[in-house]
C-alpha cells in the first residue's frame, strides 16, 4: 500500500502531455556508444545504469556471454550523457532541489 502525505496534486492537462513526452522520448544510447565517447571505465557506465560491474563486461562481451542492456539502462546512459553535456547550464538551485547538493566545480 503507497502512503500519502497530503493531498495529492492534480495533474493538468500541461502536466499530462509532459508526462506523455517524457514516457515516448526516445532517448537512448548504448553502453558502446557512452563509452566511446566519454573516457569512462566500465565501473563507471555500472555506477550509472545501477547494475554490478559484471554485468556490465556482459554488455561488453561477445558470443555466448554477451547480454543486452534493458530499455532503462539506455536511458540511464543518454541522460548522464545529456547532463555530462550540459550539466554547466543547470542552475545550482534546480541541482538543489533534484540532488540535494549542487555539482562541485
Amino acid at each position: 500500500m503507497i502512503q500519502r502525505f497530503g493531498t495529492p496534486r492534480p495533474i493538468t492537462a500541461r502536466e499530462q502531455r509532459l508526462i506523455e513526452l517524457y514516457v515516448y522520448c526516445p532517448l537512448a544510447m548504448t553502453p558502446e556508444q557512452f563509452y566511446g565517447k566519454w573516457d569512462v571505465k566500465q565501473e563507471a557506465i555500472a555506477l550509472i545504469c545501477f547494475r554490478s560491474v559484471s554485468m556490465v563486461r556482459r554488455w561488453f562481451a561477445r558470443g555466448r556471454s554477451h547480454y543486452h542492456p534493458h530499455p532503462n539502462d539506455l536511458r540511464h546512459l543518454a541522460l548522464m550523457d545529456f547532463l555530462l553535456e550540459h550539466f554547466e547550464e543547470i542552475p545550482p538551485e534546480l541541482w538543489q532541489q533534484l540532488c540535494s547538493t549542487p555539482p562541485q566545480e
